[in-house]
């Protein structure tokens, strides 16, 4: 959930990918989200950049008439005209591969790219092009790959990441740097399992999670598949209850409109839509969300009520700080009083923008880089190929080597003075870590132009270290 407005948007597919902003009437709030930034494999999309000073202006690069140059043409134009219908990005972006980011994925990516400029290019194969792009005045890589019908089946725009750290010191002494809080943790799952740290800091810690708690609803919803009392292919409405607005995603469908809940599910880790979580959400039921948080976090009780995404950002957003403290002021049953007879009737239009850390430690969702380890561990046990396809979906582009490791999940969180990130990744050989960072300050935002590259290179470096 990111309802922050940003000069450069982001797509949920790899690389730096940062979920869509809350717009009601105009720009919205600073809240939790997922974010992601990286060179990626060219398999996954994405990009994610913070403004920074204009460059000077030079002249484009000559792009070739061959297979990759003709789609970069068509990509660099598309910028200026998306979201576009289906039937032209079918056109031009290969089947399994629209598929897998989806067109609301597309269509965000290619929105986050308005204003790209070509700086250079560095590599021109027929089939694969490597260069340099200007965005928001930030430089980034750019990699475009076409299939053997010309059609883009691969694309990746992300800032660059620094070299992976080679020893856990250094990557203890580049963590610290990041942000004033900061926890770590690279852990196996072993076979029964148990979370078995391979290293750690303050990996016990309960700290702001952003959209990673969306991994507790993406839990309740398998448990609820695997009992036989739901489907993938089940079908929700859309309806204004769950709806937040948004750029894209299903806060951009009709009321009354109908999504899977594989579709669902799938848009809730990929891009991080907040309308898909809260409609999850309300499909399995709190109660069963607050017992995923109770099977899986050492830290429920800060979970308790289980805030949806509307709420948090009606108790943030709307009069602050009157209800917010309102609602801090109870109990548990009084809190869920407070949002079933008070926040629920509270508009979305009434959210007013904040732009720094706004109650971070006390309306948001908590737990330690631990708790997320053992999420994962959880969703393990339900695991089947529609799970593995929802969480596969965007590895952030952390780039580890797919012969060496196959399978890789990805989930992030972000909000003003809040970004984390959370990689599970199985070896060739059958062996399964997790690498989680959770980085905050209660003082500042965090500038994920710099500190989600950085924490990029210290997951990538973690793996590297666990083996």
């Amino acid at each position: 959930m990111h309802l922050r407005p940003r000069t450069t948007r982001t797509l949920a597919l790899a690389a730096l990918a940062v979920a869509a902003p809350l717009t009601v009437g105009g720009t919205l709030p600073a809240a939790a989200d997922a974010v992601r930034p990286a060179a990626a494999p060219v398999r996954q999309a994405a990009v994610g950049t913070a403004p920074s000073p204009a460059t000077t202006a030079t002249a484009t690069p000559e792009i070739p008439d061959s297979p990759a140059g003709r789609q970069l043409r068509w990509f660099l134009d598309a910028t200026t005209r998306a979201p576009l219908p289906a039937d032209e990005l079918g056109q031009h972006v290969n089947a399994g591969f629209l598929k897998e980011v989806t067109v609301d994925g597309f269509n965000q990516f290619l929105k986050g790219m308005s204003g790209i400029r070509l700086d250079e290019l560095t590599r021109t194969d027929p089939d694969f092009l490597i260069g340099t792009v200007t965005v928001g005045g930030r430089k980034s890589d750019v990699r475009l790959t076409v299939d053997a019908s010309g059609k883009i089946d691969g694309l990746l725009v992300a800032p660059s990441v620094p070299p992976a750290p080679t020893g856990w010191a250094e990557l203890d002494a580049r963590l610290r740097k990041t942000a004033p809080r900061t926890g770590f943790l690279a852990a196996e799952i072993d076979r029964r399992g148990r979370c078995e740290t391979v290293h750690g800091v303050d990996a016990d810690t309960a700290r702001p999670l952003g959209s990673i708690f969306k991994l507790y609803v993406l839990g309740a919803v398998a448990d609820r598949i695997h009992a036989g009392r739901l489907s993938w292919e089940t079908k929700l409405t859309v309806t204004p209850g769950v709806k937040i607005p948004a750029e894209d995603g299903l806060g951009t469908r009709p009321d009354g409109s109908t999504v899977t809940v594989h579709e669902a599910a799938k848009l809730m880790i990929s891009i991080s839509d907040n309308t898909a979580a809260d409609l999850l959400l309300k499909t399995v039921g709190r109660k069963a969300v607050e017992k995923k948080v109770r099977q899986w976090s050492g830290h429920a009780e800060r979970n308790l009520p289980f805030l949806t995404t509307r709420e948090l950002f009606l108790l943030k957003g709307v009069d602050y700080p009157r209800h917010a403290r309102a609602y801090l002021a109870r109990g548990t049953q009084g809190r869920r009083a407070y949002l079933r007879d008070v926040v629920a009737g509270l508009p979305l239009s009434k959210i007013k923008v904040w732009e720094r850390p706004r109650e971070i430690d006390t309306i948001e969702w908590f737990g330690s880089p631990r708790d997320v380890c053992r999420a994962y561990a959880g969703l393990l046990t339900r695991s089947d190929a529609r799970l593995n396809e929802v969480l596969s979906a965007n590895d952030a582009g952390i780039g580890l080597d797919p012969a060496a490791w196959p399978t890789v999940w990805y989930k992030g969180g972000s909000e003003a003075g809040v970004l984390d990130m959370a990689f599970l990744g199985r070896t060739a050989k059958g062996r399964t870590y997790v690498v989680t960072t959770l980085a905050s300050d209660t003082r500042a935002p965090l500038d994920e132009g710099s500190v989600g590259p950085e924490i990029i290179s210290l997951s990538r470096g973690g793996f590297g270290l666990v083996e």
